[in-house]
């Protein structure tokens, strides 16, 4: 895989938590769907990535299949970049209490699935931790945006083989189809001393970034989407991992990485933007995961929060290292007693107890778009 500078890694952001998706038979009968129920269609990084890295051939940097990570809540490790829950495993709760439905049992794309995987049927999780919009980045190791898009073109495909044609549209097009990408994008830049941007400018890698992920949302329209969700990008510079790189900042934040984390949320937020004004009867909301993190991470206490720099689980300044686990390049880490008390799990990822209070967020309405997220459940 990648050649990795020991301070660094490969993934970033953490994962989503929806999925539900097994091996199709060409039959009807089994399927049951409830037309006021929505399904959901994830696609994105580490921060959405339940599992789906678990089943391909890339290296630890990747995955997180290994003991402390899912200690706090799982007791084992499940593939999520977390001591537990991710932020969509909350919000899949929150959207099946609000539809008065049982819980379904969520897995990544790649799962081995059962054979009655139509019954119930609530969408699948495509993301993949290190994967960025651009296909170059941290390539063969990941699954990509575009390569997420052909699983879901797949996963379409199969719905109409086993159902009849306006059955599988009507799931498609009630569906939510969840975004968070462009993160590994820009950190690669940092983490491999990569040449990736050496040839554009920062606005036009920005622009490449962002018309990848526009690109496959017009193909999920063409499917019949039309409710989207996204989240914007933290504050890149103040990931533990980045801080360690940082030699100039008074505040410890690297700088480059920060900026072009605002550069890539104005763009973000002005595409999605244009293409509500253009095409008819499409709905977003953008959750600000950014503005979110930063409150955390400079008013901690606010949040029940007492460490705000460091990670729980790492070596090195910060705990900058990305050693959680002992399984990647530095063996050596420290790990917490109290998860709950830091912001960060690992040198890139954050913990489930604030994972909880931004998916409470998410929920209540602290975005942007003329939709909210409770809104597409209702």
């Amino acid at each position: 895989m990648h050649q990795v500078n020991y301070m660094a890694i490969s993934t970033f952001f953490l994962i989503f938590t929806c999925a539900l998706l097994v091996p199709f038979r060409p039959s009807t009968a089994s399927f049951q769907h409830c037309p006021n129920r929505t399904a959901l269609f994830i696609f994105g990084d580490s921060f959405f990535d339940t599992g789906n890295n678990n089943y391909i051939n890339t290296t630890s940097f990747d995955q997180a299949n290994f003991w402390p990570y899912g200690e706090t809540y799982f007791n084992y490790p499940t593939g999520r970049f977390s001591d537990g829950r991710l932020i969509i495993d909350f919000i899949v709760i929150f959207i099946f209490l609000a539809e008065h439905a049982k819980l379904p049992m969520i897995r990544p794309y790649l799962q081995p699935r059962n054979e009655d995987w139509s019954k119930n049927y609530h969408g699948v999780n495509f993301a993949s931790a290190g994967a960025g919009a651009l296909t170059e980045t941290f390539q063969g190791s990941v699954i990509d945006l575009k390569s997420q898009l052909g699983y879901y073109n797949v996963e379409a495909k199969r719905l109409k083989h086993r159902l009849n044609h306006d059955a599988a549209k009507d799931i498609l097009t009630n569906a939510v189809y969840f975004f968070s990408i462009g993160t590994n994008d820009y950190t690669i830049r940092f983490l491999l001393n990569s040449t990736a941007m050496i040839s554009f400018t920062r606005s036009q890698y920005v622009g490449m970034v962002i018309g990848n992920l526009t690109m496959v949302i017009q193909v999920n329209i063409r499917k019949g989407g039309r409710k989207f969700g996204f989240l914007n990008l933290g504050d890149l510079g103040c990931l533990p991992g980045l801080r360690i790189l940082d030699t100039k900042s008074q505040d410890g934040c690297l700088e480059e990485a920060s900026s072009l984390a605002t550069l890539h949320n104005s763009v973000l937020a002005k595409s999605l933007s244009e293409i509500q004004m253009k095409l008819h009867g499409f709905k977003y909301f953008l959750y600000d995961f950014n503005r979110d993190l930063a409150q955390k991470v400079h008013q901690p206490s606010n949040y029940g929060l007492t460490e705000s720099k460091k990670a729980c689980c790492g070596t090195g300044s910060f705990n900058g290292i990305f050693s959680c686990g002992g399984k990647r390049l530095v063996k050596e880490f420290e790990l917490c007693e109290n998860p709950d008390e830091f912001i960060f799990w690992d040198s890139y990822h954050l913990t489930e107890n604030v994972y909880r209070q931004m998916a409470d967020h998410m929920w209540g309405g602290d975005q942007t778009g003329k939709s909210t997220l409770k809104s597409f459940f209702q």
